[in-house]
């Protein structure tokens, strides 16, 4: 039994597939299928049910991809502590990132950490919640910038900033020059949100009552659009179809009159959402995470609430 075996388990698990897995890991099919098929051997179990579209992983397969997943972990930790001995900030640092925060936070926080820790470059990863949830996991990369509600993964969590939401609108809209809007009055509007699968989407009905009461309600919303993106959105919003609700980091900090765009705030208290770092309590490397805390800290994000460095390091370290 290698460790190559052992990864090569893990990918047909992870992509239900023995050409993607044999693609992942960059070898050809049949040297994937002849080691996978040796490991089934010397094991004397069938780790995998072959045949039809997609790959099934047997009962025992299963419990026997999860120990092998512990073990890649703790070989990788290995070759990680014995960095740290030279450089505990060596090495590239995996993070991944939700959709509707990369676009905003990433421009300022990779150029802060090139200059901070030149010898640690990052390997960034956009995706949703659930699948950032599952790469964590997997040890696919090794902490995830993510926004609150999480599900009790076993992860520890630094919380980073807080995020206030506002109302975007056209800007000949009947509210462009207000300068407060309150939840409620959003269920008459005609709403643009992004579409399911986005923690975005379920943030906004969640902490807009009236808008999550009413968008079920065949009464309620007059029409809702779904986008694919934020930046999607804004561009319907723009085109005068309907108006929509932003996180802060994406609207313009200085306001601009060419702009086909309104921003206005919630009435206190405004709806937001807590942006935090997650990353598996077993990751190592206990100062990558200090050093991309603090980089966070120190963008200049617009509206944002930063949560000191200093309210929260001790708690940082204590659950490494």
């Amino acid at each position: 039994m290698t460790l190559t075996e052992l990864k090569y388990i893990v990918a047909v698990a992870r992509e239900r597939h023995f050409g993607r897995a044999a693609e992942a890991c960059f070898v050809s099919q049949p040297t994937l299928s002849v080691a996978i098929r040796k490991l089934e051997d010397e094991l004397g179990v069938t780790l995998f049910e072959r045949g039809g579209s997609e790959v099934g992983v047997t009962p025992i397969g299963q419990r026997i991809v999860a120990q092998a997943q512990k073990v890649l972990e703790e070989s990788a930790n290995l070759k990680e502590i014995a960095r740290q001995g030279h450089d505990p900030l060596a090495g590239a640092l995996r993070v991944g990132v939700i959709y509707t925060i990369g676009p905003y936070l990433l421009p300022q926080l990779v150029p802060r950490l090139i200059e901070r820790t030149p010898q640690m470059p990052l390997l960034l990863q956009e995706y949703f919640t659930v699948r950032l949830l599952e790469l964590l996991r997997q040890g696919e990369i090794d902490c995830a910038i993510m926004a609150l509600p999480l599900p009790d993964a076993g992860l520890s969590l630094q919380p980073l900033y807080d995020e206030p939401f506002v109302v975007a609108v056209p800007r000949d809209h009947p509210w462009a020059k207000r300068s407060e809007v309150h939840s409620e009055e959003l269920k008459n509007e005609t709403m643009l949100l992004l579409g399911s699968g986005h923690c975005f989407r379920d943030q906004v009905l969640e902490v807009c009552p009236e808008l999550s009461r009413f968008s079920a309600a065949s009464d309620g919303i007059q029409r809702t659009f779904e986008g694919s993106s934020l930046e999607t959105i804004r561009h319907m919003v723009a085109s005068g179809i309907g108006i929509t609700v932003l996180p802060s980091t994406s609207v313009p900090p200085v306001p601009d009159e060419r702009d086909l765009l309104r921003y206005v705030p919630f009435a206190p208290p405004a709806p937001e959402r807590r942006v935090v770092l997650a990353w598996r309590k077993s990751f190592p490397r206990t100062a990558a995470i200090e050093a991309l805390v603090a980089a966070v800290h120190d963008c200049r994000l617009n509206g944002v609430t930063m949560l000191e460095v200093e309210a929260h390091s001790d708690a940082l370290r204590a659950s490494l």
